[in-house]
């Protein structure tokens, strides 16, 4: 029977149920409590309530070497002016991305795997400027998986709130302000042909308009995944961030998933992945292993119902890193 040859074969393991069969990796956790990018408070404590619901140990079951690198330093908002209203506690967040950038690097420069526990999503514009910093030193560049319900691609002049956690992929494909943009002193941070989109289902015009003037090729909606299946999604989104590339950094917004499953999200959207869709996504990840980082935002223990959504993104965390069902 004929194979399609770029659709690598499935890979099974007949190791005990819980177990992986991939090489086990060593595994830098960073968290990053920043909350001032949004409206809604409390995301500040997600990075807090994935510890608690084991990661580490979870981790380490699969085979992996785990160490926790701590908590990169974040401004209180209470003690900051938020600024421009346009985009609200710009500096701080970017002072915030800039650590962020840093402790990613080095982790990477160690022979770890950066996983990065949020925070808002503005966090991701120091997660991804670290890893392509890395790379770039090695005159390779890096894709994007942004697994989100919201495409956060707009940009001060754009955004109806001010809120920076709905601009940076906008920031690091190079628009937006400079204080983002220029993190590490060099934009982009990514190639809209190695970017892509999974799962978005509300987005406003101006993001529309954001994303065909940065020239992101490949946006998966929801509908693509209802009518498609998420594996066809899955393997034709890793095909296109992987072209060309190191491999890819995966930003993983919990609100991708539908509120049914994951009730305690900075944003929830209705109509999202369901608890076996967002496994089976990061299974299919694990299956291709060219994962270079990993990062889990906004998990707000605040809305949550008694830890499901950290515990939820813990399960999926291990699914990325190579658990098995056989």
């Amino acid at each position: 029977m004929a194979t399609n040859p770029e659709i690598p074969p499935v890979v099974t393991s007949f190791a005990p149920s819980g177990t992986q069969s991939l090489p086990p990796r060593n595994i830098r956790v960073l968290g990053v409590p920043l909350d001032m990018g949004a409206s809604r408070r409390g995301v500040d404590m997600g990075p807090s309530a994935m510890r608690v619901a084991g990661l580490e140990a979870r981790l380490e079951s699969l085979g992996h070497h785990v160490s926790d690198g701590g908590n990169v330093a974040v401004d209180i908002a209470e003690t900051q002016n938020f600024g421009n209203p346009n985009a609200r506690y710009l500096k701080q967040i970017a002072d915030t991305c800039t650590r962020t950038a840093a402790a990613v690097s080095k982790a990477l420069e160690e022979g770890m795997t950066p996983l990065v526990l949020g925070g808002d999503h503005s966090i991701a514009v120091g997660s991804v400027s670290g890893v392509s910093d890395f790379y770039r030193r090695q005159n390779q560049k890096i894709g994007v998986l942004w697994i989100d319900a919201h495409s956060d691609i707009n940009t001060p002049d754009t955004s109806p709130s001010g809120n920076v956690h709905g601009m940076p992929l906008a920031a690091l494909l190079g628009l937006g302000p400079d204080l983002l943009t220029n993190i590490g002193g060099f934009a982009p941070k990514i190639a809209p042909e190695n970017t892509v989109l999974i799962g978005v289902r509300d987005i406003d015009s101006a993001e529309r308009a954001n994303i065909r003037r940065a020239g992101i090729g490949e946006v998966y909606t929801m509908r693509d995944i209802d009518e498609r299946g998420m594996r066809a999604v899955m393997e034709e989104a890793l095909r296109a961030a992987g072209r060309g590339t190191a491999g890819y950094h995966v930003s993983l917004d919990m609100d991708w998933i539908d509120p049914e499953d994951a009730p305690g999200v900075g944003t929830p959207v209705r109509g999202g992945a369901t608890y076996r869709e967002a496994h089976l996504a990061m299974e299919i990840l694990a299956d291709h292993g060219r994962m270079l980082s990993f990062e889990i935002v906004e998990v707000n223990p605040v809305i949550d119902e008694h830890n499901r959504t950290a515990d939820l993104a813990v399960e999926l965390a291990c699914s990325a890193f190579g658990k098995k069902i056989l």
